[in-house]
């Protein structure tokens, strides 16, 4: 395949279209609607200046998975609004945003755009498994930097990311990583590791801050050669980088397959390719009456039906 696939992390965008559009933009009940048409006025853009073959919108089936909070209690724990005992634990939505989530997915599901979440899994997987088998150039459109990990020049992956609500995107590559983290794609996962990310509850190296750690992935390659470092009483280790290295053990012996995407999600058979029309159109005119998308989705569906 020559087409270039799109994967979106839709939840990222969606809190993006909701701080970016103001509340003001209500459905004919007074309902406000502004994630609902940010996101589709976004996607317009998108297809219309990206030009994808194939899009899928990826979503977080649970946001927070146990099996992270396993290895790292502290894993996204400050955003917990309420604690499920047979769900996953409710994250803290602003009240107007969580009513639109379902009219985003619906409105999705009637356009023909795939939608993909697996239970157990947040989008970030969903994304990771769908860039490793993917056989034509990636555009990951992301507010979350946690997915620079996945930039491979050489397989076409890069990261669009919203800088200024998500109308100005920044087009990240390798090149941009060495430029700002001074790592690849690879890296950036020991480097996010190291550093710690206090938004995800990552508490990082004690004394590592992203300068430290990416000139200790500079002299040693990766986290297993800062690793076997510390054990070296030859390497080039200050007495505290090793001293906090070895306090770090236990964290950095679990930290990896917490922040690092999964690759291996069970990812249902979908179709993802582009649709030229709604793929049902009733249920997307009651939609579009119901919640007032107006404007936003008919320039949408011109996009769709009018692409090379």
């Amino acid at each position: 395949m020559t087409g270039r696939l799109m994967l979106l992390d839709t939840a990222s965008l969606y809190f993006r279209a909701y701080f970016g559009v103001p509340d003001s933009v209500k459905a004919p009940d007074g309902t406000p609607v502004n994630a609902v048409r940010g996101l589709l006025d976004f996607i317009d853009r998108l297809v219309r200046d990206h030009r994808p073959e194939r899009l899928v919108a990826c979503m977080d089936a649970d946001w927070r998975p146990q099996w992270r909070v396993d290895l790292i209690p502290t894993y996204k724990a400050h955003r917990v609004a309420a604690e499920r005992a047979d769900a996953p634990d409710e994250e803290e939505v602003p009240d107007t945003l969580a009513p639109q989530v379902p009219v985003i997915e619906d409105v999705l599901d009637a356009i023909g755009i795939a939608r993909v979440g697996v239970a157990g899994y947040e989008a970030d997987d969903v994304i990771g498994t769908f860039t490793a088998r993917a056989g034509e150039p990636v555009d990951i459109v992301t507010g979350d930097r946690d997915l620079y990990q996945l930039v491979d020049d050489g397989r076409g992956i890069r990261v669009l990311y919203p800088l200024k609500g998500v109308g100005t995107l920044q087009l990240t590559d390798e090149a941009a990583l060495r430029e700002k983290y001074g790592v690849d794609g690879q890296g950036y996962a020991d480097l996010a590791l190291l550093r710690g990310d206090p938004s995800d509850g990552l508490p990082g190296v004690a004394g590592i801050g992203e300068k430290t750690a990416a000139k200790l992935l500079a002299e040693f390659g990766d986290l297993a050669g800062i690793m076997a470092a510390v054990d070296d009483p030859r390497a080039r280790l200050t007495p505290s980088q090793r001293r906090r290295l070895t306090e770090a053990r236990p964290y950095v012996a679990v930290a990896p397959k917490v922040v690092r995407v999964a690759d291996d999600v069970p990812l249902p058979d979908v179709d993802t390719a582009l649709p030229r029309a709604p793929r049902d159109p009733a249920a997307l005119e009651d939609l579009a009456r119901q919640w007032g998308l107006g404007g936003s989705l008919q320039r949408l569906l011109v996009t769709l039906a009018e692409r090379p």
